[in-house]
Order: structure tokens, then sequence, then C-alpha cells
């Protein structure tokens, strides 16, 4: 299948910019993109972005899927204490919740733009039905790109940790279910829609032993590394009282750090951590949303970005950034940025790069993703700028800084996905009823076994 789009303003994000610019799709790759009229090619699709600006789809670096079902909860809270309240509830959760939760919280960030998403999940009760399959199962039937990262705890309240005991799994079984998930699911082909990463939750929850295992089995397997990192000042004072030093120095220390690594928040960094970052090319998603209502604090990414470190966008969990869009972060980025550093910050341009290359070469699919240019993939989207948009000039500034535009077109592969601003894989009233009725359905657990 061909597809023309015509009359954008086109935003390679890789360096051009096309006013009333084409992109030509054979597939699900790009084959042009220019100024001007497209050349006639018989039979393709022809969409007119008059009014629009085109860009790469956007790339969600960090997510938890599962939590659309508890939005709302814990709403004054700090991390720990939010952890703390909302772990009996994720304790009780199954398969079928998980699957409600995916299915709208994917059509969510598709609505906002994103075309490939990184999910982390990290919370397996026993006993509660396949929950990392049901999540693939959902991004599948979504038609999003969709790269989970199977999560573990092995260091529960007995051991000194936040996680109830009855959520956190031993050593030998998650070295095990991760290596199945990654022997199962993970298609490292070109134009694959979907990899698995090896993600330990976080310094504060595992034991040395599990993330170093962990790194051992994702380079045996030619995978990725993901874990939380430096969100809270309490998980730096926990990190210095337990080893010895900052968050940043520990995952150093046991080769965690490095091009196949990208770490979620690093709020709380220090000038060596940000030096170390940048030189080992370990990738950080930022998160501003849920920082901010969670009180974390101000990740410095001003001062990642000019130390040249990879840092992309990420909504986190719905729990903790209730209804985030992923265009959305591009704005909340920006302006903490700026509410912290001063106007030159962050530009419109730095963050919507953020959101598309900087996401994909934290997943490491910058080869395919991430920008618009002959040969990559055709994850594209395609927002409206007129109306209300069309009082500011330059589309660029119109889509990051105010409201999120509507979305008129989002194409994953060459396939639509969002069209006229509304869910087309799934019907986006159904998808909306899954998750309200997984999060009836997660209360009722919670309350049936308390």
């Amino acid at each position: 299948m061909r597809t023309v789009i015509e009359n954008a303003h086109v935003v390679t994000v890789s360096g051009d910019e096309h006013p009333g610019g084409h992109i030509v799709i054979d597939g699900d790759r790009i084959t042009a993109v220019g100024s001007g009229p497209a050349p006639v090619i018989e039979g393709a699709e022809k969409i007119d972005g008059t009014g629009c600006v085109a860009t790469p789809g956007l790339v969600n670096a960090h997510h938890h899927l599962y939590q659309w079902a508890s939005q709302g909860m814990a709403s004054d809270s700090t991390l720990f204490e939010w952890l703390t309240t909302l772990y009996e509830p994720w304790s009780k959760m199954d398969a079928e919740v998980v699957a409600g939760a995916a299915s709208a919280g994917l059509g969510w960030l598709a609505k906002s733009g994103c075309t490939t998403a990184s999910d982390h999940h990290y919370l397996f009760p026993k006993g509660r039905g396949d929950l990392f399959a049901a999540e693939i199962d959902a991004a599948a039937e979504l038609g999003i790109r969709f790269h989970p990262a199977r999560g573990s705890m092995d260091r529960g309240r007995s051991d000194g940790g936040l996680p109830p005991d009855e959520v956190v799994e031993d050593l030998d079984t998650i070295l095990a279910e991760t290596e199945a998930a990654i022997d199962r699911y993970h298609d490292p082909s070109p134009g694959s829609m979907l990899r698995v990463a090896v993600a330990p939750c976080s310094p504060f929850s595992v034991t040395r032993d599990l993330l170093v295992r962990s790194a051992e089995l994702a380079r045996e397997k030619d995978v990725r590394l993901h874990t939380h990192l430096a969100e809270t000042l309490d998980e730096e004072e926990h990190t210095r009282e337990r080893f010895g030093t900052t968050p940043a120095e520990y995952l150093d220390s046991i080769g965690w750090l490095g091009p196949d690594v990208w770490l979620a928040h690093c709020v709380h960094l220090h000038d060596a951590d940000v030096k170390r970052l940048a030189e080992t090319r370990t990738g950080t998603a930022h998160c501003p949303s849920s920082n901010a209502r969670l009180g974390a604090g101000i990740a410095r990414v001003a001062d990642l970005l000019r130390e040249g470190a990879i840092v992309g966008l990420g909504v986190d969990g719905a729990a903790s950034a209730e209804l985030v869009p992923l265009a959305g972060e591009m704005r909340q980025a920006i302006y903490l940025q700026r509410a912290r550093y001063g106007p030159a910050a962050l530009t419109a341009r730095q963050a919507l790069e953020m959101a598309t290359l900087g996401g994909a070469r934290c997943l490491g699919r910058d080869d395919e993703l991430g920008t618009l240019e002959p040969g990559k993939l055709a994850d594209v989207a395609l927002w409206r700028v007129d109306g209300f948009h069309a009082a500011v000039d330059d589309p660029v500034v119109a889509l990051a800084f105010g409201g999120t535009p509507p979305l008129e077109r989002l194409l994953v592969g060459g396939r639509t996905i969002v069209d006229g601003d509304v869910l087309v894989s799934v019907p986006q009233d159904e998808a909306a009823r899954r998750g309200a009725d997984a999060h009836r359905r997660l209360m009722r657990l919670a309350e049936e076994v308390l």
C-alpha cells in the first residue's frame, strides 16, 4: 500500500523542515520527503495535510500501563508514600485488569501522537494469570509498536524493601521468566513491532545480585536494560546509606551504564553523574508531569542535553500522571526547564526531538524511528495547527507550547491508527470502557482480599 501526504509543514527532526511539503510512503517505509507537491503515484492514498504539521510518531520511553486502573489515588503523597499505599491494590491485580488498563492506556497514547511505546511492568502477583502477555496482546490489537520491559522485584518488606512480600519474586524465578519472555516475544528483525527489555524495578526494591544477573542476561540475549534511577532524594539517601554512593555511581559500579541502557527519571543527578551518563551514552526517560505530581523535583534535562546525553520523554504510570498525553509532555518539559534555568533552557524543537528521536535512541531504534527520512519506518503524526492554533506562525511552537492540537492522522508502519482525532484501530469508546472496567475490577479485587 502506498500513501502520499501533501501540503503539510513537514518537520523531519533530522534537520530539514518543508513548509507545504510532502511525504511518500510505500508499505511500511518512507520513500521520499521534500518540499512542494509529491510525485504522481498511481493508486496511492492521498492525505491532504493543509493546515497541518507532520512529525515523526512520538516515542514513549517510560510507562506503567497497569496503573491506568489505579488513577487518582494517594493524590497528595510523596513517591514512597504513594508506593506504600498503592502496592496493596496492585498486589491483587490479574491479567484481566492489565489487559483493560493496557488497552485504554495505549489508546490514550496513540491519541496523543505516540507510535512506539515502552512499558515497564514489574509486579507479578502469584496465581493472577499471564500479566506480561496481557499487555502484549493489547498492543498487538491496537497496532502500536511495543517495547515491553520485563520488570522484577526481589526485595520485599521482610528484607527492608518497600513492596509487600507477595509481589516480589525470587532471583531464579525472575531470571527464568525473563529469559522465557525474551525467547517467546522479542523480535530483533528490521521493522519489528515487538521488542523486550530486561528491567529490574529500582535500586531500593531489588538486590545487587538481581541487577548484576539481569545485566548478564540482557547482554547474553542482546536486548536492552532499563530501571528507575535517582527519582527522589529519599532514593539518594537510601543508596548512600546502603552502598556509600549516589544512585548513578552505584549502577556504574556494577556495569549498568552504557549504550544499551536507558534509565527513568534521573531527577537528582550530581555534575559527575550528568557527565558520566553522557560519556557512556546511557539514555534518560524524562517524565516531567509525574515528577511534578509526586513533588520529586525537576530533572537536569538542560544540563544532560548540553553534555550531549540521550534524553527521551515518557508519561510514566497513569497513577502518577493522570491522563497525561505524551504530546503534552513536550510543553511540560519546556516549562519546567525554563522555570528552573530560564527561558533559553529548552526550545520547542529540542522538546520535539526528545519526544521522537530521543526516545528512539533510548530504545535503540534510531536507525528506523524518530525522524522523517527515506528508509525510515512510516510512523507519522499529522497535527492540525489551523483553527485556533493558526494564530501562532511557527507550527512547531504551536504544537509544543499550547494545548495539544487535534491529531488529524497517526500512521504506524503506514497503517492508520488514529483518523480525525479518533482512535480507529480499536473502537475508541471500547478502549475507554475497558480501562474503566479494569479500574472497577481492581478495586473489587482489593476489597475482596482485604
